[in-house]
C-alpha cells in the first residue's frame, strides 16, 4: 500500500513553497492509489518566482567557474547518497520499473550532473586576435540570464537535470515546471541542490498545470530562454507564447524513430535490439524504437523473433526487481495507445502479439508487436508513446532509407548492418539528431540530444548544450591610442577638421 504524504507546490528562494491553486493528488498508476497530495502553484506565483531568479543570478553568473563546478560536484555527491529515494519515488509516481530507475534514471541523472561540473570549468571562447590590425578581438561567453524550463512526465528525474545541469553549469538561474503528475523527484532535486551549496534562488521549481504555470512561464517577459520537452503541438504553443516577447527557445519534441534492418544485419542482435529499444519505459520514449524497417529476406523470422521475445517480458509490479516492464502513466493514456492499436487492426494490420487491454488496476498494456502496416497508416506515422512496434518491408537500399525519412519527425533512429559502406551512407542520409549503428537508445553525458523537424532544435546533454544558455560577445579594444581613425573618413570629409 504507498503510503500518502503532503508535498509543496514548489521550491522557491531554497525553501518550500506554498501554490495558490488548486488542490491536487499524485497517484501511482500502476496501482491507481494516491502518493502525495499537495496545492498546485498558478501562473500568479511564476513572478515571484522569476523575480528571485533574476536576483540570484547575478551573483552565481558572477562567480568563477570553479565555484560553480565545486557546488556541482558537491551536488552529485548528495544525489548518490539518495539514490534509493529518488529511484522509489520516481517508480512511485511513474509506474516504471525499479531495475529501470536504479540502472538507468538514477545513475545517469547522477552523471549528468557530475559531467556538468566539470563542463563549468571549460568554458571556451575563441582565441583573442587582430583581425582589423587596429584592434584586439576577444570573444566572451555570458550567461543568458533566467531559463525557464518545462519537463515531461516521461523521465522526470532525468528531464530536469538535462534542462537545469547546462543551465547552472554556464551561469543562469532557473525556474522549472515538471509535469504536475509526477512532480516528487524534481522536487527533491531542488532541495538536494540547496543542500548541496547552490545559492537561493538559483534553482526554483513550481509544480502546476501547462495551461496556468507553463503557458506563465513560456510568455514571461523576465525570462530569458524558455526550454521545453513535451510533444510537439505543445512546444509548437510554447514557442508561440514564447515568440511574443522574442524570447529564446530549445525544444525537444516527439519522435517516431525508425529501426532499419538491412539484409546483412545480425538478425538475433536486431531482435534482442528491436523488443529493447521499443519497450524501455514501457514505450513512453520520444527516441523508442516504433518503425521497424526490415529487409524482405529476414521479414518473417524477425517478425517470429521479436513476437517470441516479447511474449517473455515480464509485466507487472514494478517495484519487483524481476520485473521488466512496468504501468503506462495513467489509463487515459493507456486507453489512447489501446485505441491506436485498435484501429490498425481495423485497418487490416496483423496484431502478431499483445494489443489486449489486461484486467486489474492500474494503467498496464501488454508489449505489442503490429506487423504489415501501411506506410500511410495512423500506427505507422503518429506517435504512440507506448510499448507498440510496427514492422514493414522496404526493397532495396534506397527505399530503406526513403522509408526511415518518411516522417515530419527527426529525433533518433537505427540501422542494423555487418556493412560498413551501408552503415556509413545510414548515417549520412537518415535526418535525424542521433543515428544509432547495430544499437538502439544508449545515451551518454558527453553527447548531445535533440532533434530536426518536428522533434525539436536545440540540444540537451554534452557540451553542446551550453550553447542554448550561454550569449556571445565580441570584444574590440583599440591598439594604437590614436584618435582620428582611418575609418572616420567614411562620415566626416576632412576627420581633422573641427566644424
Amino acid at each position: 500500500m504507498s503510503t500518502i504524504t503532503t508535498v509543496p507546490s514548489g521550491w522557491v528562494d531554497g525553501a518550500p513553497s506554498s501554490g495558490s491553486g488548486l488542490d491536487h493528488t499524485v497517484i501511482d498508476p500502476a496501482t491507481d492509489a494516491p502518493v502525495a497530495n499537495l496545492v498546485l502553484a498558478s501562473g500568479s506565483d511564476v513572478t515571484s518566482a522569476v523575480a528571485h531568479a533574476a536576483r540570484a543570478q547575478h551573483d552565481w553568473g558572477g562567480a568563477t567557474p570553479a565555484e560553480r563546478s565545486a557546488v556541482l560536484h558537491a551536488f552529485a555527491r548528495l544525489l548518490d547518497a539518495n539514490a534509493d529515494l529518488l529511484a522509489s519515488e520516481e517508480v512511485s509516481h511513474t509506474g516504471k520499473a525499479i531495475r529501470l530507475a536504479t540502472e538507468f534514471d538514477v545513475p545517469g541523472s547522477i552523471d549528468n550532473v557530475d559531467f556538468f561540473a566539470g563542463v563549468a570549468r571549460n568554458l571556451d571562447g575563441k582565441a583573442s586576435a587582430e583581425y582589423s590590425g587596429e584592434h584586439t578581438s576577444s570573444i566572451r561567453r555570458e550567461p543568458v540570464g533566467v531559463v525557464g524550463s518545462i519537463t515531461p512526465w516521461n523521465y522526470p528525474l532525468q528531464m530536469a537535470v538535462w534542462k537545469v545541469l547546462p543551465a547552472l553549469a554556464a551561469g543562469c538561474s532557473v525556474v522549472l515546471k515538471p509535469a504536475e503528475i509526477t512532480p516528487l523527484t524534481t522536487l527533491t532535486l531542488a532541495r538536494l541542490a540547496t543542500e548541496a551549496g547552490l545559492p537561493d534562488g538559483v534553482f526554483n521549481v513550481l509544480v502546476g498545470t501547462g495551461a496556468d504555470v507553463g503557458a506563465a512561464i513560456a510568455g514571461h517577459p523576465d525570462i530569458d530562454i524558455v526550454t521545453f520537452t513535451g510533444s510537439t503541438a505543445v512546444g509548437r504553443m510554447v514557442m508561440s507564447q514564447a515568440a511574443a516577447n522574442g524570447t529564446r527557445v530549445q525544444l525537444e519534441l516527439g519522435g517516431k524513430a525508425p529501426f532499419v534492418v538491412f539484409d546483412d544485419a545480425d538478425l538475433d542482435a536486431a531482435i534482442q535490439g528491436a523488443v529493447a529499444g521499443a519497450l524501455i519505459n514501457a514505450g513512453q520514449d520520444c527516441t523508442a524504437a516504433t518503425r521497424a524497417i526490415v529487409a524482405p529476406s529476414l521479414y518473417d523470422d524477425f517478425v517470429a523473433g521479436v513476437a517470441d521475445v516479447m511474449s517473455s517480458v515480464r509485466v507487472g509490479d514494478p517495484r519487483d526487481p524481476d520485473t521488466d516492464m512496468g504501468s503506462l502513466i495513467s489509463h487515459a493514456h493507456r486507453d489512447k495507445v489501446a485505441a491506436m492499436v485498435e484501429r490498425a487492426r481495423a485497418a487490416g494490420a496483423r496484431v502478431v502479439t499483445g494489443g489486449v487491454l489486461p484486467d486489474g488496476p492500474g494503467s498496464f498494456y501488454p508489449p505489442t508487436l503490429i506487423a504489415d502496416v501501411a506506410e500511410d497508416s495512423e500506427i505507422y506515422r503518429d506517435e504512440v508513446f507506448g510499448p507498440v512496434l510496427t514492422v514493414s518491408t522496404f526493397t532495396d537500399d534506397d527505399d530503406a532509407l526513403r522509408r526511415a525519412n518518411d516522417t515530419v519527425y527527426g529525433l533518433a533512429a537505427s540501422a542494423w548492418t555487418r556493412d560498413v559502406y551501408r552503415a556509413q551512407r545510414a548515417s549520412r542520409e537518415i535526418k535525424a539528431g542521433c543515428v544509432w549503428i547495430n544499437d538502439h537508445i544508449p545515451i551518454i553525458s558527453e553527447m548531445p540530444h535533440g532533434g530536426v523537424g518536428a522533434s525539436g532544435f536545440g540540444k540537451d546533454m554534452s557540451a553542446y548544450s551550453l550553447d542554448e544558455y550561454l550569449t556571445v560577445k565580441h570584444v574590440m579594444s583599440d591598439i594604437t591610442g590614436v584618435a582620428r581613425k582611418p575609418w572616420h573618413r567614411t562620415v566626416f570629409t576632412n576627420p581633422g577638421e573641427v566644424r
